[in-house]
């Protein structure tokens, strides 16, 4: 009896170590981050699930979290539009599973400027628009549905 209670007690632990957040997840396999960031063009238009640690989520309305792999540190960015999913700001550390379309942005360098303004007054950082020289392309996810592990 005590084994079966303990048994128990370590299976709901472990179910109540998860936030899922969104649609539920549909893949079976995640692909992995520095393989997707190494073949981005490969991957757009794709559905895609990867897994790694948090790096950072928006600060202000938990629109987006950017998931690292450790071994290489190659990240990817998860969006998803407002209200839909909020990242916890918590998850910072913790390791997530996020699925979504993979999408490659081409940004002018006056998109690149109030993209990069944006996300500096969303997080309380300095940003100096003489920093951005160019456009940019960018590849991201457009989020469907995660899991923060615990």
């Amino acid at each position: 009896m005590r084994a079966a209670l303990a048994l128990f007690l370590v299976v709901a632990t472990g179910l109540a170590a998860e936030t899922k957040l969104g649609q539920p997840l549909t893949l079976k396999e995640t692909t992995p981050i520095d393989k997707l960031v190494a073949k981005a063009d490969q991957y757009v238009g794709k559905t895609v699930q990867v897994r790694g640690s948090v790096r950072d989520v928006c600060k202000k309305m938990g629109c987006w979290m950017e998931l690292v792999d450790t071994a290489s540190g190659k990240g990817v960015r998860i969006k998803v539009n407002e209200g839909e999913i909020v990242f916890p700001k918590d998850a910072v550390g913790k390791t997530a599973i996020a699925e979504g379309k993979f999408a490659k942005l081409v940004l002018s360098k006056e998109q690149a400027i109030a993209q990069a303004k944006h996300e500096a007054e969303e997080n309380g950082r300095k940003f100096d628009p003489a920093s951005i020289t160019s456009g940019r392309t960018m590849y991201q996810i457009q989020g469907t549905g995660a899991a923060i592990l615990e």
